[in-house]
């Protein structure tokens, strides 16, 4: 099975792209986040790769990191799910958005993608729940994600809406957390998180 492709991006449109490894062009199916992340045509990319068979096609499908493939792996196991759909997914929701949606069970952030309705964003939201943090889907703070509507999943929520990235926000929180207790509020929590990631 192809994993990766190291090469030159020959060719580029809304949803492939062509890479050309040693003379030989790849053409590789991919989110507008990937295509967006590799660059335009004439320059070196590297692409993780996940190929995909069925009765009547083979097809290949790339990502600009391997947590994009992890997730596409577990989007597509969900019955419903197809690659087309997956991508959509992964255009419009960035990995650490899509780890806190599945962890904080937020259907309607999901459903933002096209070819989302509510009752299939509901299905990818409940089936994935227990595996976030297990797949390499963005472990939050020690492997698992905290309980959705508690105050460390608002916190680690808010983190990330002022732009810091998941790993850094929940990593935050979690020494916040720690530091101040069961007592904490999530004001002081996210004050004393914001200062830990500062640092």
């Amino acid at each position: 099975m192809i994993a990766k492709l190291t090469g030159t991006i020959d060719e580029s449109a809304a949803d492939t792209l062509v890479i050309d490894v040693g003379g030989v062009g790849y053409l590789v199916h991919a989110s507008s986040r990937t295509i967006a992340a590799l660059g335009a045509p004439g320059q070196p990319a590297t692409i993780f790769t996940q190929l995909q068979v069925s009765e009547n096609d083979q097809r290949l499908i790339g990502f600009a990191s391997k947590d994009e493939r992890d997730w596409f792996r577990a989007l597509t196991a969900i019955q419903g799910v197809g690659s087309k759909v997956a991508l959509a997914i992964l255009s419009a929701l960035e990995t650490d958005d899509l780890t806190i949606a599945v962890a904080n069970g937020d259907a309607a952030m999901v459903a933002r993608a096209n070819g989302v309705g509510p009752k299939l964003a509901g299905r990818i939201v409940n089936e994935l729940k227990d595996k976030v943090g297990g797949v390499g889907l963005g472990a939050l703070g020690g492997g698992t994600a905290p309980p959705a509507g508690s105050i460390q999943s608002d916190a680690i929520a808010a983190l990330t809406g002022l732009g810091f990235k998941l790993n850094e926000a929940s990593g935050a929180v979690k020494a916040a957390s720690d530091e101040l207790g069961a007592g904490a509020t999530l004001d002081t929590l996210v004050r004393l998180a914001l200062k830990k990631a500062a640092k």
